[in-house]
């Protein structure tokens, strides 16, 4: 149940009452329900947290203009109150949902622009993300992904110093590794299991986004992270924007580095070990 002041909110924003609430899974930055009106409409209520909710709106509005993937409309955003359309789905990610996204994904990847990042800062997981625009890939990814987080994660005390020096070491090899002419496409910025809808075999949305302009590769090498994204989405992807040879080899671990430097600042303990291991693997 909301605050009497919040219901209110609603019903001052919506011009409907508040019939019920209903809690909704992925609250772990700020709480989440779904408000369900007497006017019929479904809305997801987000409130509360450390994260800046109205950068979470602004990042929903522009996906929603820029992509061909549904995300959820904004009715309103402010610091700590986020209300947006409700996107029905039933969670059954079958191989005929993963083949849907990879043609909308493929499709949203080739909209682009001419400097990497983003014209506003954006979130990931309620956590800041600079994004200033950039000409070089290698260098954006660089300063503004890799060291950026392990500085964050280092500073808050959840990775210990001495990875931040051999991050440093591997920031300085990236231009051996990473390929230097890739185009700017435009990313969800957080794609795992729990921020894909689904409906009856097809893609009714995504949500929690952490958008901004940045190489493919680092969003398709962030599905596989918790296995999220299958061969049924890389092999339908492939048809339609050819993945380039050294991805699934090389490439893909390290561009997971930053979304594991994302998950050590926040929760720390075993992601730790992931990072040790990638950079490990790279002779760091």
């Amino acid at each position: 149940m909301a605050s009497p002041v919040i219901t209110q909110r609603i019903k001052d924003i919506t011009g409907s009452e508040v019939a019920a609430y209903h809690q909704l899974s992925g609250g772990c930055v700020s709480d989440v329900k779904r408000a369900d009106l007497r006017d019929g409409r479904k809305l997801v209520i987000k409130q509360g947290g450390e994260a800046n909710l109205e950068i979470e709106g602004r990042m929903l509005d522009y996906l929603g203009t820029h992509s061909p993937i549904p995300f959820p409309a904004v009715l309103h955003a402010e610091p700590r109150l986020l209300i947006m359309h409700f996107i029905e789905n039933d969670g059954h990610m079958n191989g005929q949902v993963q083949s849907d996204l990879a043609v909308l994904l493929a499709r949203q990847h080739q909209v682009t622009e001419g400097r990497f990042g983003l014209s506003f800062d954006t979130l990931i997981g309620g956590l800041d993300q600079p994004n200033p625009l950039t000409v070089d890939w290698i260098t954006f990814f660089r300063d503004h992904r890799l060291l950026y987080m392990a500085r964050q994660a280092a500073n808050c005390g959840r990775l210990p110093g001495h990875f931040l020096s051999r991050i440093e070491i591997l920031s300085a090899k990236l231009g051996s590794i990473l390929p230097s002419d890739c185009k700017p496409s435009l990313l969800h910025g957080d794609l795992w299991g729990g921020n894909i809808l689904c409906q009856q075999g097809k893609i009714a949305g995504l949500v929690d986004p952490a958008v901004y302009f940045g190489d493919r590769e680092i969003e398709l090498s962030f599905g596989t992270l918790f296995g999220d994204l299958t061969p049924a989405f890389f092999d339908r992807y492939s048809e339609i924007f050819p993945i380039l040879p050294g991805f699934f080899e090389e490439r893909r671990e390290l561009y997971n580095l930053y979304p594991l430097l994302v998950h050590v600042r926040l929760f720390g303990g075993s992601y730790v070990g992931s990072v040790d291991r990638i950079l490990a693997r790279f002779g760091v």
